[in-house]
């Protein structure tokens, strides 16, 4: 409770006395309880002052969750070492719910069951530090007006009525830096603004980290407007074009495109290295190449896998509008991308992403934000706890559990537990579960 009261210190300045002491209160029952956690299952396990009315009414209040986040990853910071490069990384997670009422319910594809469920989309931007390979959960919202459902990359398109082939008759050319935003991309614009808002000065992100759905202008500019470099892939069969090297032809303008990219025209000036393992050939090659919907050159990473059994032979394409940035560098970024993903595994896990039965806007909202602030808030907590020196979240459940059910017993016998339990080691009898073995 001590770790928990001295972290919380920090965000004072942010929430009353009794938000503060309510959130203290939730946040102790859930590094301890087991089961779903929802606002019943809260209630249930909170001490003196938790009652499920006073669980309610924090999660019908609205709270700045981002604000709220920040205030501890600079915390994390002061303690770790702010690293040199940071990174911003989205990507949406889909939370299946059952029913007809929940705010914003509708059809989502599910990466996981890889079919349309029906369910809820947040929008969640991480802060990456490159050096410690960790991510941060930062801002979330939900994906909830109709536009945006539809737009959103991992909603279930209705098919569109197909139109002649072609370009239409009298159109003219446009300058492809001005797009115009789906109601999505306007909201993960405006995300990022946030984003950056709260980071100040503090830290000056150069890149911005997204899987395939900004894999296209409209993705690049509105990166760009932003003034953050985009790292994303493009589509495997996508038509990429050499710099035209050769002779002027005298007249009219000059040629742009080259050759179309393919993997046989990659020579060895391209590749930048080649490795094998388990008969599994893996190329990386970078090139400057056109595509025709794209106003610049893109810094392109082709990977091409070839099993040298079969022949069979597969590539992906990643790129960014940084023609600076090495292929290493890129191909190590946008890895890690995947970090955010285990943010979402402990959201969903341990602390109630998945299981949260509001359906109110306000409760849904402090809820998927509730779940992403306690992946935050774990991280912090971990390094204080003495004997965990492992970064397992059910090792931290297990003391904390340990702890309430110690305190309960000893208080049962009439015993202050307060000058008791001054001596850690009178918690060890009841931490069974870990998975990693004490400290010595």
């Amino acid at each position: 409770m001590t770790e928990i009261i001295t972290i919380l210190e920090l965000l004072r300045p942010l929430l009353r006395p009794c938000e503060l002491k309510t959130l203290t209160l939730i946040i102790e029952a859930t590094l301890a309880m087991t089961g779903r956690v929802t606002m019943l299952g809260i209630s249930r396990w909170t001490e003196k002052g938790g009652s499920y009315r006073t669980i309610q009414r924090f999660f019908n209040g609205t709270h700045d969750w981002s604000k709220l986040r920040w205030a501890l990853i600079k915390q994390y910071l002061s303690i770790k070492g702010a690293g040199r490069v940071w990174l911003i990384a989205g990507d949406e997670v889909v939370v299946t719910k059952s029913g007809k009422e929940t705010h914003g319910l509708a059809k989502f594809y599910s990466s996981i069951q890889k079919r349309p469920v029906s369910g809820l989309c947040f929008l969640n931007l991480s802060l990456v530090n490159a050096e410690t390979r960790k991510s941060y959960p930062l801002v979330v919202e939900q994906l909830v007006r109709e536009e945006v459902k539809d737009t959103a990359p991992k909603a279930v398109q209705k098919k569109a009525k197909k139109g002649k082939a072609g370009r239409p008759k009298g159109s003219k050319n446009k300058n492809r830096t001005e797009v115009e935003f789906s109601a999505f991309q306007l909201q993960l614009q405006g995300c990022i603004q946030q984003a950056l808002l709260l980071l100040g000065c503090d830290i000056k992100p150069c890149y911005f980290l997204y899987d395939g759905a900004l894999g296209n202008n409209a993705g690049l500019q509105l990166v760009k407007q932003k003034g953050l470099h985009l790292i994303s892939k493009l589509r495997h069969d996508s038509e990429l074009y050499f710099q035209y090297t050769g002779p002027y032809a005298g007249r009219g303008a000059h040629k742009k495109y080259g050759d179309r990219m393919t993997v046989e025209r990659l020579t060895d000036q391209y590749l930048r290295l080649k490795t094998v393992e388990k008969n599994i050939e893996t190329c990386f090659y970078q090139v400057q190449v056109w595509h025709k919907h794209f106003p610049d050159l893109l810094n392109v990473v082709v990977i091409v896998k070839t099993n040298l059994k079969t022949g069979m032979s597969a590539k992906v394409l990643l790129f960014s509008d940084d023609l600076g940035l090495a292929y290493d560098k890129l191909v190590d970024y946008y890895r890690l991308r995947f970090q955010i993903e285990f943010n979402f595994r402990d959201a969903k896990q341990y602390w109630g992403l998945e299981d949260f039965m509001n359906i109110k806007e306000d409760q849904v909202s402090n809820a998927a934000n509730f779940s992403l602030f306690m992946v935050t808030f774990s991280q912090l907590l971990l390094p204080q706890i003495n004997g965990l020196d492992s970064d397992s979240i059910l090792d931290l459940k297990t003391v904390f559990r340990a702890r309430k059910y110690t305190r309960r017993i000893i208080n049962s016998l009439g015993i202050k537990s307060d000058g008791f339990l001054m001596d850690d080691r009178i918690f060890q009898a009841a931490e069974i579960g870990r998975i990693h073995s004490k400290a010595a």
